[in-house]
């Protein structure tokens, strides 16, 4: 007797509502758990669309077709309460996803109050309510597709034999400037919430070879664009005895498995999001290659008025991909509006061997990469250049004194890159809980 008690509730009971409206269920009986979607009611019976994470369908509650005290809570339930159900399997066209439950038991598990989100509200008002308009159908999606994009570009290091590591995101030291960083006290010392694991990574993949990480980034910027946010996840690579042009091979493999990972995963959600999969599926190497002198011609050809040494703005690299249906990579940028670490081009001492990788449709940067400079002497003369003091590089310096090899690296924007994949016009909408400027909350 114990043991079909045990056994009556066990979750293996329930099934996912996406296993329903795959088929094969038709006629038969099955029970679900979940959140109640949508609900109305009449007379005698209540429509109930119930949602979980695979999907929606709506289950038909028919006064004395179950208890009256199931029917009573069908009725009374509101919005975003917690359900579970068992019932019939039929099809129906008219219904969400083909297919309806007809409940023989139906429990409310978590009355919810008054939905506090409508169908029309301010996007300020969703955005105080953060906690709660997460669980809308689009933000699921576009966390399902952010999933499968994470777990894509893993496999894709695994696959090309990179370890993962754990840099710190608390620093002593600044990565691309001083003037964006988050200062906190730190047992009585300054330290700083990282921009970017790149100089740590550089330290470990001298042991390792082939490294990366995928860590929180911090930038103040005061910015208000749809492009930035003051913290993101930043997907970091970086590879001993690599140049500039290898590094770009391995960022194009990377950014392509990721996105056809994606497309292959999760169609569906991105169809419902606008994206048509098979756009996704095309973006395989190689990637347009464009030297920052020719994208400098590219811009004046046509018709904007840029200027050598100038650094590519949100519509410079807008109209960098017009007609382009594969991101492009633009390299070499001039050093002026480059980081310190970079490598001097032999070819051209103005410049770097660096680059930047840009999505089509005028998202923007996704990459930056390039390869590192191996002199200590010119990263202190650097350093030195750009007002910085020395002592919390030491330990980086030292990196040049033990071995120093050629190598390279890239940072990743998940956000930036998740906000092209599923065409979302502002990144905020990017990740669960956006931290920008002005928000901070919830």
């Amino acid at each position: 007797m114990t043991i079909n008690i045990i056994l009556a509730f066990m979750p293996g009971r329930f099934v996912h509502i996406g296993q329903l409206l795959a088929g094969g269920f038709e006629e038969k009986e099955a029970a679900i758990r979940g959140w109640i979607y949508r609900t109305r009611s009449s007379g005698k019976l209540c429509f109930v669309t119930v949602r979980d994470s695979t999907g929606v369908i709506q289950v038909t509650v028919a006064k004395g077709a179950v208890p009256e005290a199931d029917f009573e809570g069908a009725k009374k339930a509101l919005i975003e309460s917690s359900v579970e159900c068992s019932g019939t399997v039929v099809k129906d066209e008219r219904a969400p996803g083909g297919f309806e439950m007809r409940a023989k038991a139906f429990t409310v598990l978590g009355p919810s109050d008054n939905f506090p989100i409508t169908e029309y509200q301010s996007e300020e008002h969703l955005l105080n309510y953060r906690h709660l308009w997460i669980r809308s159908q689009e933000l699921t999606k576009i966390m399902k597709v952010k999933s499968a994009v994470l777990a894509s570009a893993r496999q894709w290091f695994y696959d090309n034999d990179f370890y993962e590591v754990t840099p710190p995101i608390i620093t002593a030291n600044s990565c691309e400037g001083g003037s964006t960083l988050f200062e906190l006290k730190y047992f009585g010392e300054k330290a700083f919430l990282s921009q970017s694991a790149q100089l740590y990574l550089e330290a470990i993949m001298y042991s390792l070879e082939k490294v990366f990480a995928l860590t929180p980034s911090f930038r103040a910027e005061k910015s208000r664009t749809t492009r930035h946010l003051a913290e993101y996840w930043h997907l970091e690579g970086e590879e001993a005895f690599v140049g500039n042009p290898e590094n770009m091979t391995i960022q194009e493999e990377l950014v392509s498995a990721m996105v056809t990972g994606a497309a292959k995963r999760n169609p569906e959600e991105l169809k419902a999001l606008g994206r048509d999969p098979a756009e996704l599926l095309r973006m395989v190497p190689p990637f347009k290659r464009l030297t920052y002198d020719n994208a400098v011609k590219r811009l004046n050809d046509r018709g904007v008025d840029f200027k050598w040494g100038m650094d590519l703005g949100t519509n410079e690299e807008r109209v960098l991909v017009e007609g382009e249906e594969k991101p492009v990579f633009v390299y070499n940028y001039p050093k002026e509006i480059k980081a310190f670490y970079m490598r001097e081009n032999p070819d051209d001492p103005r410049t770097y061997l660096c680059a930047d990788l840009l999505a089509p449709e005028g998202y923007g940067e996704i990459i930056g990469g390039s390869e590192r400079e191996i002199d200590g002497q010119k990263l202190v003369d650097r350093l030195k250049a750009q007002g910085s003091p020395l002592e919390p590089y030491q330990w980086y310096l030292d990196l040049r004194r033990f071995g120093s090899v050629q190598h390279s690296g890239f940072g990743l924007g998940i956000e930036r890159l998740l906000r092209w994949v599923c065409k979302q016009e502002h990144i905020r909408d990017t990740i669960p809980f956006p931290r920008t400027i002005n928000r901070v909350y919830p």
